[in-house]
């Protein structure tokens, strides 16, 4: 088989860590060209390219799991990495441009979809939950040291040289694919020509969704995780940009922020999470990561720019609830339901990653924070123009749409109050419970431990 060795999931940690790390160190200049692109609508904008891309995404993931599963891994590697990367160059090129391509390659950003079904090929069913801890964990190794270089050396020798960079380790991941990673799905198990046909329901994008009100328990929990991840999946598209502008954080702030939040956000999923688990159940777990992240948004919403660091502490202690939700639902599930269910929660998350983002931009125009430029009194002596950013301060809220989030998060606490901390999932599942979300595929069925997210989504920076 092409490739360097066997196929193992140190192949699919070296790709993703290099397409993470090539978008972190774009964190500072992106926020910086968006202002400029859209001086006037920066929020409502953003919100919308990344809306766009989130819903692309979600459409196109079950499909792209299924092609994968008849034409194998490393071409749908190769593509999901290429084109998720092919906005890099564009930057300085053409920031327009830069950011139609971005919205526009929603459609293959399902990378993690692709290295999960890879690694689910070369995996046993008691190895699986590993590896995927560490694809995520590399992930978010990935995040938390990259947007520091990357603001660093944009400080030091411009933003050019951090587009070029990035392109570079792109093109390196690129590189990788091709020459590195071996195939993973047995040939035996592909066929011959490229004509064979694909299971269209496990394509469906929609079919996850239909089965929700089957179950009353099931509704409850896909309530909750609606409600919960919707202003999860907004901030993430916009809270850097808030930061950066709103709150006069710098690029080495931001920077700092965001591996400040990633630590604490694994010591939370980890240790912090295995204690309450034990100690005070999972319900209570979910309850307490819900009330977290109310406290966070509302604070978000609110707050000053010291009190944000503090904030981001909180915001680590909310990351809990969703392996919670996992977890509940892997242990009330039959075998034969973990699929369906799990296929369920991953559905909820991607169609709520294209409305969030759309949400909360359209929430910051709605409320008009947007931002000015205005001339220093006094020019320096070189006689360019100096500018500084400042509030439309119309409103003694500078985050509205942090606030209308920690509304919803709230209601999804008074819905999980009624979930049964023990039930039995009854959900039908037929022919469809190979749908599992695409983190694997029809010839290896997984334990019920196994079908989980990622405790780090590849949601946008």
């Amino acid at each position: 088989p092409q490739g360097i060795g066997s196929p193992s999931v140190y192949h699919a940690v070296i790709v993703i860590f290099l397409e993470f790390f090539a978008w972190g160190l774009l964190t500072a200049p992106t926020l910086v060209v968006l202002h400029e692109t859209f001086p006037k609508h920066t929020f409502l904008m953003n919100g919308l390219i990344q809306g766009v891309k989130g819903l692309l995404s979600f459409l196109s993931a079950p499909l792209i799991g299924a092609l994968s599963d008849v034409w194998g891994r490393k071409s749908f590697l190769l593509l999901t990495v290429f084109f998720t990367c092919a906005p890099i160059p564009l930057m300085k090129i053409s920031p327009w441009w830069y950011f139609a391509v971005i919205s526009v390659s929603g459609v293959f950003a399902v990378t993690f979809s692709v290295v999960f079904a890879y690694v689910a090929d070369i995996t046993q069913e008691h190895e699986r939950s590993m590896a995927y801890g560490l694809v995520s964990a590399t992930f978010a190794a990935s995040l938390v040291t990259s947007p520091a270089i990357g603001a660093y050396l944009g400080r030091v020798y411009g933003d050019s040289l951090v587009v070029v960079l990035a392109t570079a380790i792109a093109l390196l991941d690129i590189c990788f694919i091709l020459v590195a990673v071996p195939e993973s799905l047995p040939e035996k198990m592909r066929p011959a020509s490229w004509g064979a046909p694909i299971s269209w329901e496990q394509a469906d994008p929609f079919a996850s969704l239909k089965k929700v009100g089957q179950d009353s328990i099931v509704l409850l929990i896909c309530i909750t995780v609606f409600l919960s991840y919707l202003p999860e999946a907004g901030q993430y598209s916009s809270f850097f940009l808030y930061l950066r502008q709103i709150m006069g954080f710098s690029s080495e702030s931001v920077a700092a922020f965001i591996a400040v939040l990633g630590i604490l956000s694994i010591i939370a999923q980890t240790i912090v999470l295995s204690l309450l688990m034990r100690s005070i159940g999972n319900k209570n777990t979910i309850l307490l990561g819900l009330g977290f992240q109310i406290l966070q948004l509302a604070w978000y919403g609110f707050g000053s720019e010291p009190w944000m660091w503090a904030a981001g502490a909180v915001a680590a202690m909310s990351s809990i609830t969703f392996p919670a939700v996992s977890a509940l639902v892997s242990r009330t599930a039959d075998a034969d339901q973990q699929g369906v269910v799990q296929g369920m929660i991953t559905g909820i998350r991607g169609l709520c990653n294209g409305l969030g983002p759309a949400l909360y931009g359209f929430i910051f125009y709605i409320f008009h924070v947007e931002l000015n430029e205005l001339p220093m009194p006094e020019a320096p002596a070189g006689g360019g123009v100096v500018t500084q950013y400042h509030v439309q301060q119309n409103s003694i809220i500078p985050g509205p749409p942090f606030l209308f989030g920690a509304c919803s998060v709230l209601l999804a606490l008074l819905v999980a109050l009624f979930i049964p901390e023990h039930t039995n999932l009854n959900v039908r599942s037929g022919s469809w419970k190979k749908h599992c979300g695409s983190h694997g595929h029809p010839h290896s069925p997984q334990a019920p431990g196994d079908a989980k997210e990622p405790l780090l989504q590849d949601t946008n920076v």
